[in-house]
């Protein structure tokens, strides 16, 4: 019983012992960013997106000087 209210000290005074990161935070990390990778991929390649800059760069190069 101790111990238990000696950590829960501990963590409500910001003295915990997590320096940083485990390897299973890092691993949902680096999946978490893929699957946004791959969204946004998908997203990029998408008919419409590729229509929307066609148009608008064909815009940007047909305007007179």
């Amino acid at each position: 019983m101790r111990i238990i209210w000696f950590r829960v000290r501990t963590v409500i005074a910001g003295r915990g012992s997590d320096a940083g990161m485990s390897t299973s935070e890092y691993a949902m990390g680096t999946i978490a960013a893929c699957a946004f990778a791959a969204v946004l991929y998908k997203v990029v390649t998408s008919d419409v997106v590729a229509t929307a800059l066609q148009s608008t760069i064909g815009k940007a190069l047909d305007v007179p000087f």
